[in-house]
Parts: structure tokens; C-alpha cells; sequence
């Protein structure tokens, strides 16, 4: 018995759902996050409600700079004829390429109000855009 697929496999097409589900899923996890750039430094700020500043871990590294940690929340309500427990858990991660006048000597990072920002500053850079002679020393 011979099996026919679809071109491309069969498998492939009726998993493209599922890849596309997941990463919109992701997106959906993903704390919300705003970059912007300042005269002096890159700004990224991250919304982390309820996440403790000792679940929070900021990396650098290969020119990405990575927020991670996990989220711990449980709140419980007790009244004479009823009882309500929520639990939130669950780990994040969102990772940033910097740019190339990034420093990565000059970064810090502030939790407030439930916002992480973190500050990159900015570095000069030469200009290697521009065309140059180099002179040939006579011998």
C-alpha cells in the first residue's frame, strides 16, 4: 500500500494551525512592553502587576537583553457561606535585540508600581559608512 500526502507533507499543513496558535499564544502571555529611544538612552518598560522584585531576573546577553521571572499571586476570600481561592502562576519571558550604540555597561533596572523599566544608555559608535584613502608610506 502506497500512502499519497499533500505537497509539502502532510503533516506539515494540518500542524501550521496549532504553530500559529501557539505563537499567538505566547504573545498573548507575554508581559505588555514599550520601548523607546532618548537623546542619551534606550528606555524599556514592561508591565509586571503582582510579580515580586526577587522573581525578576534581567539578562544580557549576545546584544539581547532578556526579562524573565515567574508569577506568584494567590488571593482567598472566606464569607459565613462561601469561600473563593484564585491562583495565578506561571513563568514569562521577553527578550529585546539592542541596538549597536547600546551600552551594555550602562543599563539599570526599577520596579514601580507594578513597571519594570529598564534604562540602557548610548554609546558613540564610529561612523563606518563613509569612505577613506589610506595613504601608502614610501619605503
Amino acid at each position: 500500500m502506497v500512502e499519497k500526502t499533500l505537497p509539502g507533507g502532510f503533516w506539515p499543513q494540518i500542524l501550521a494551525p496549532f504553530q500559529q496558535l501557539g505563537s499567538k499564544l505566547h504573545e498573548w502571555l507575554a508581559p505588555a512592553s514599550e520601548a523607546s529611544s532618548l537623546d542619551d538612552a534606550y528606555e524599556i518598560a514592561i508591565e509586571l502587576p503582582g510579580v515580586a522584585e526577587d522573581d525578576i531576573e534581567v539578562l544580557i546577553e549576545n546584544d539581547v537583553l532578556t526579562v524573565r521571572g515567574e508569577k506568584r499571586s494567590h488571593s482567598e476570600e472566606k464569607g459565613d457561606t462561601w469561600y473563593f481561592s484564585e491562583r495565578q502562576y506561571g513563568a514569562f519571558a521577553r527578550s529585546f535585540r539592542l541596538p549597536a550604540d547600546a551600552d551594555e555597561n550602562a543599563i539599570t533596572a526599577d520596579l514601580k508600581d507594578g513597571v519594570l523599566t529598564v534604562r540602557i544608555g548610548k554609546q558613540q559608535i564610529e561612523d563606518r559608512s563613509g569612505r577613506k584613502k589610506i595613504a601608502i608610506a614610501k619605503g
